[in-house]
Order: structure tokens, then sequence, then C-alpha cells
């Protein structure tokens, strides 16, 4: 890629999902007593300055260019998008979920997400749905939004009709259960549907504070055997539970992108989703039933691909995959990020007068001016930070990846490891 650029990937540590990869700048140890409290949906508040040396010892010691930051709602992406701009290195964020306009949540996390956003070279999001939403949430420029959807390795969900009970249809659902993720239309979907098929079982993948509703359902009806709930799932375990099933059933009340349509269509199960954020953009119509996300609409979606599957006129699950493992590969997403990366790298870093400016001028009179001040303060923290230890005092990591690396150096000779000289002549 010509001049090679260093990107540090920021996440959430705490955020979960069933599938996924992303890598983390840091991991640091967690302790029983934490100094940073719960605030809302498992994440915590930033707390900016604690939170500096960490990560500018990471971004001196590993040479830095680009600072990647996913999630409106992880902390430590703020913090490190932040400071990284403080320290003259370009940024680029990502966002990855939806977000209204009227509920005090939403009304606070736009307008940290304006702070963080104003300045941030460059922005990624995982639909076009979710682009639209992060523009008029942020108040951004869409020239400087890029869609890169996410991926599915297709080697790890590939069919397995063995599995499946042929005397018996089966429905699958792995997800979060809570109630974006609109498992009470689940708890509506169930007992109707069981009612009229005797033959149909429901297998539920996940956890959440919304498993106490299914498990009502379950239990005032009586479907001890036929609606089994798995509880949280590994991410090595999830194909083994879609192979099982012949509908991929998402009843999702928002959604940027949604992976699980596509681990499922992936696995060669007919999906049944809620018509809702991005989901349309994600697989092709012959391959997904949308509906509405009401208790009705879904049971009539789930109705007709039910009956497809009885008369046999569904496709064959390995033809299903062969029409999705190539629709979203890690090499294309690499690809189209490492375009994003090279872009960035040769972008302006605001200094810290317009960056000033920047801030009061898009963040509003009494935001911007309270989030400059932080700006300033943080630039002296660094300054104090540079003095007590400076760039040229720390130790810069060895690259022992890459094309350079010294893993990738054939020894010249049977000689044991380099010495330590030849380790910092390399470094």
């Amino acid at each position: 890629m010509g001049q090679r650029r260093r990107a540090a990937a920021v996440n959430n540590p705490s955020s979960q999902r069933v599938s996924g990869a992303r890598a983390d700048v840091a991991r640091v140890p967690s302790r029983k007593h934490s100094i940073c409290m719960v605030m809302y949906n498992q994440s915590t508040a930033t707390t900016c300055f604690h939170s500096l040396p960490l990560l500018r010892c990471v971004f001196v010691r590993e040479r830095i260019t680009v600072v990647h930051a996913h999630s409106s709602f992880s902390a430590m992406g703020h913090d490190a998008l932040f400071h990284a701009k403080t320290m003259g290195l370009n940024t680029v964020f990502t966002d990855h979920s939806l977000f209204g306009f009227a509920d005090v949540s939403s009304v606070l996390t736009n307008k940290l997400l304006t702070v963080t956003l104003c300045d941030t070279n460059h922005i990624v999001c995982v639909s076009y749905t979710s682009k639209e939403n992060t523009v008029l949430r942020a108040a951004l420029n869409p020239e400087i939004v890029s869609v890169i959807p996410n991926a599915v390795d297709p080697t790890d969900f590939t069919p397995d009709p063995s599995q499946r009970q042929d005397d018996r249809i089966t429905i699958v659902v792995v997800s979060r259960l809570v109630y974006r993720k609109g498992i009470d239309l689940l708890g509506g979907i169930i007992p109707e549907l069981c009612l009229k098929h005797p033959d149909l079982n429901f297998i539920i993948g996940g956890e959440g504070p919304k498993r106490i509703v299914l498990e009502e359902v379950r239990e005032k009806y009586q479907l001890h055997d036929r609606v089994r709930l798995l509880g949280a799932l590994e991410h090595k375990d999830v194909r083994r539970v879609l192979v099982q099933g012949h509908i991929f059933l998402n009843t999702s009340l928002t959604e940027a992108f949604c992976m699980a349509i596509v681990e499922g269509a992936s696995c060669g199960l007919q999906v049944v989703s809620t018509r809702v954020g991005g989901i349309p953009e994600v697989l092709p119509e012959d391959l997904i039933t949308l509906c509405e996300p009401t208790v009705r609409s879904l049971c009539a979606g789930l109705e007709t691909v039910i009956a497809r599957q009885r008369s046999g006129s569904v496709p064959s699950p390995a033809s299903i995959h062969a029409s999705v493992q190539n629709l979203y590969t890690w090499r294309n997403v690499a690809e189209r990020t490492e375009k994003v990366y090279d872009r960035v790298a040769g972008e302006e870093v605001l200094p810290l007068d317009r960056r000033l400016r920047r801030l009061r001028a898009h963040c509003g009179p009494v935001a911007g001016s309270i989030f400059a001040f932080v700006a300033v303060l943080d630039f002296l923290f660094v300054l104090l930070l540079q003095w007590l230890v400076p760039d040229r005092v720390m130790d810069v990591a060895v690259d022992g990846s890459g094309p350079h690396g010294l893993w990738r150096q054939e020894p010249s000779s049977k000689a044991g490891p380099p010495s330590k000289s030849d380790t910092k002549r390399a470094a």
C-alpha cells in the first residue's frame, strides 16, 4: 500500500456480540473494584483524562499513525479519538448502531457523538441506512462518511442438513434477549404458531433481561418440549445451533446491519426478518422474507415459508450457502478499510486553535465551549506527560509481524535468537 500505515483499533471491551471480529489496542486487566461505573446498556461513562497516560504509551510505543475507534457507546473509543487528535494523529470512527432523536439517552449520546466526530477525519458505517442516521445525528458532511458492511467467514458457517429433524420444522433464533431485539414480538409468535403447527419447534440461543418473557410463554402454554432456551452461546457454538433449524427468525425492532441473518443464510436456513433499519440492504430478496415488526405480519411471513418448506419448493442449503459465501468477506472489508486509512493518512490534523473553533462552531455555544476547555486541559496534560516521560525515552515495540517483521526474516545460520543490540537496531 505504498507508505506503510499503523492503525490502532479501539473498541468497548465490555461489548458482546454473537459473532464478529475486532482488534483491541490494549486489554486492561479487570479489577474487582472498578472506578468506572456502568451508566447505561453495560457501558461506562467516558472519563477522558485517566486513560490518557495509558493510551499515549500505546500510541508512542506502537508508532501509531491512525487511531480507529468503534461504537457510539464505547467510552474507550471516545477517549482514544479525543487524545489522538490532541497528539496530532489521524482518526477514524465506525458506527454500528442506529439511534433515535427523542429519548434522553439518544440526545446525550448524539451530543457526545457530535463532539467526537466534528474533527474526526473519516467515519465508517455498516449500511446506507446507518450512514443517513449518523450524518443526521452528528451533523456531518456525507462526503467523509463511507459504507463498509460487516463480514462473515463462510468457512465458519457451513450447512449440515443431517443435523435437522426431518419429521419436524425447526425455527432458530440467536439473539440477545433484550427489548431492541423484539423479544416481546417473539413471545407473541411462539404460542400462535405452535397452536397451528404441532410439528413446529423453536430453538432460542441468547441471554438477556427479556428471557423471562419467553419462560413465561413456555410455562403458560406448556411448550417445554417444543421451545428450547439455550442461554448464552459462545461464538464457536453458534453454527452447531443454526444447522439444526430450517428457518432463521430475526425480530429486531432496530438494526443497522444484522450479522445474524447472514450467518443463518450461510448455514442454509430460510431467513424471516423484520423490515427495519438496514436489514433490507443485507440479503437479496430471494433469500429473505421481510415483514413488518408486528406479530401478525411475522406470523404471516413464517406461515408462507413453512408452507414452502413443506412443499419442498425452497432452495437447498448448499445453494443458499453458495449465494451468500462471497457477499460479505473479510478480505473485501480489509481492502476497503485500507483505502480509508490511505486517504486519512494524507489528511491534515487540526491544530489546537482551529480545533477549538471547530468545537464551538459545530457543537453549539454551551457544549462547544465546555469541550473546547476540556481539549485545552487535554493538551496541557499531554505536555505534562511529555515532560515527565519524553517520547524519546519510551521503548518502541519490536515489529514482529508484517512484511518487514523480525518473525519473517530467514536466519542466515543456525545461530540462536538475535541479541539485544540486533533487536534495538531492528526496532
